[in-house]
């Protein structure tokens, strides 16, 4: 896990994902990306009816992005990291799917306690499945993570789940501990019993629990034992039904991304 891209963005979440992806990129040796990514306004409103009110209302988003560039640029200066900056203009999913070939982790947002634009969910959901690569989505009230503290693995033995286990395997080996948590009905052909024994090959010893299915729902199980593990992050995968049938009945992705207060490391 060497090659981290964070998401560059004024907004609410800025913070906490650059927390993130330093912390993680100290703990891994590796190097940071920035992809600023410049959203135009959506919404032009002129009162005189020509094109002037649009291009007033650019120019100030542009020099506001400029400021938060400039001002990012003078903070990485100081930080311990290996870094490089990118720029790119559209749509922030669409700009970081396109970016992120080469990327072993890509930092973004779960969601925002008090906005929703812009749309976290919908951002990490989509980069997560058109990207293929692991995404680190973490609440906009994140301080950072500790490396080296304890993980969890939400396990259902579907493929997504063993891939953000296989994705997360840099930072499993650098954790105090981790716990192999089974959800929802896992597949008789991949129990948790078989996470383990694959993880212990790579020397990361993990201990197995199974969960409450008829007390709560899968994301509510999720976090209750995450809290009680004290997890720095939960390791999960996303989105093991289609977009479209979650989107009607509900999933865990979504719930997890819109309830959870702990970063969440995905893969589809």
């Amino acid at each position: 896990m060497k090659n981290i891209l964070l998401l560059v963005h004024e907004d609410d979440g800025q913070e906490a994902r650059l927390q993130a992806a330093l912390d993680i990129t100290r703990a891994t040796g590796g190097h940071l990306t920035c992809l600023d990514v410049f959203t135009p306004p959506t919404i032009y409103v002129d009162m005189y009816g020509g094109g002037g009110g649009a291009v007033l209302i650019e120019q100030d988003a542009q020099q506001q992005a400029g400021q938060n560039r400039t001002a990012l640029k003078e903070r990485l200066a100081h930080e311990d990291v290996s870094w490089s900056w990118q720029e790119a203009r559209g749509d922030l999913a669409r700009e970081v799917t396109s970016a992120a070939e080469l990327a072993d982790l890509i930092v973004l947002n779960s969601h925002f306690e008090n906005f929703d634009y812009p749309d976290p969910v919908r951002v990490a959901t989509n980069v997560v499945i058109q990207s293929g690569r692991p995404v680190l989505a973490v609440p906009d009230s994140c301080n950072g993570i500790v490396a080296a503290g304890r993980a969890m693995i939400a396990w259902d033995g579907s493929g997504p789940a063993a891939n953000a286990m296989k994705a997360a395997l840099p930072l499993l080996k650098l954790a105090s501990d981790v716990t192999l948590f089974e959800v929802g009905e896992p597949d008789a052909n991949y129990p948790a019993t078989e996470a383990a024994t694959y993880l212990s090959r790579h020397e990361v010893h993990a201990k197995v629990l199974g969960g409450d299915r008829d007390r709560t729902t899968v994301a509510e199980a999720i976090l209750e034992r995450g809290h009680h593990a004290d997890a720095a992050y939960i390791v999960m995968g996303a989105f093991g039904h289609s977009p479209a049938t979650e989107a009607i009945f509900g999933g865990v992705t979504r719930s997890m991304l819109t309830m959870s207060d702990m970063p969440l490391l995905l893969a589809h």
